[in-house]
């Protein structure tokens, strides 16, 4: 009987993992398709969106009926629990992405600021590597390198700012980039918030290691910092 639920929870910890692969991959075609205007691959966006939706339901399912019929003992409890409210997050991040993907095609061909562009993708950069990070973090159950991802959060919200104050800048100087500077300030929004669920991923791989509920975004956990990041005196990123 054990034997038989070590199975089904390393099935469990495949689909989560597969399902993270494709959620990284969202986001990546998403910022692309918005940077290079193509609304073909921000229509596949959506589209696959069903597919993360149907991957979460899936495991959902999985998680529940391990819980029903191998009785779990605490410790593995924990562990199901885990895998369960960090994939509500994937599947969050995949709606983020989503939204990234319907900016695109609102566009309506008006002028752009490639500098700002070139700054989301930056951004988007960053994002990816701490979601690859996260997902090889719960691969290996190592919360020690969980903190450390979650740690780059902090260059996540000082890029938000960063951008945020080029977009009111380039506005200033040419009124005509309206439309473009509003889809940048909800599109750098959007990948903020990415950051934090990846920042709620790493607490659930502690949690799911040691037990512990633990505050890893740096901004929340240290008021001191989160005021250095919104004056901007951070330091060199």
């Amino acid at each position: 009987m054990r034997k038989l639920f070590v199975d089904e929870l390393k099935r469990l910890h495949v689909r989560f993992s597969e399902m993270g692969i494709n959620v990284n991959e969202q986001i990546y075609n998403a910022t692309t398709a918005f940077i290079n205007h193509d609304k073909v691959v921000a229509k596949e966006v959506i589209t696959n969106d069903n597919n993360t939706d149907s991957e979460e339901m899936n495991l959902e399912k999985q998680a529940l009926e391990l819980i029903a019929l191998q009785q779990p003992v605490a410790t593995d409890f924990r562990v199901i629990i885990s895998i369960l409210k960090a994939s509500s997050d994937l599947e969050r991040i995949g709606d983020h992405a989503v939204g990234i993907a319907r900016e695109t095609i609102l566009e309506k061909g008006e002028e752009r600021v490639p500098e700002v562009e070139k700054e989301i993708a930056l951004m988007t950069n960053k994002i990816r590597e701490m979601l690859g990070g996260v997902l090889d973090a719960y691969s290996e159950t190592d919360a020690d390198k969980a903190g450390e991802v979650a740690k780059d959060d902090i260059i996540v919200d000082q890029l938000y700012l960063e951008i945020r104050e080029k977009i009111i800048q380039a506005l200033k100087q040419n009124p005509k980039v309206a439309k473009a500077s509003s889809s940048y300030l909800l599109v750098i929004k959007l990948l903020e918030r990415i950051g934090d669920h990846i920042v709620n991923i790493a607490e659930w791989i502690v949690y799911s290691s040691d037990g512990k509920i633990v505050e890893l975004n740096p901004g929340k956990s240290d008021p001191k910092l989160l005021r250095e990041i919104v004056s901007g005196t951070i330091g060199e990123r």
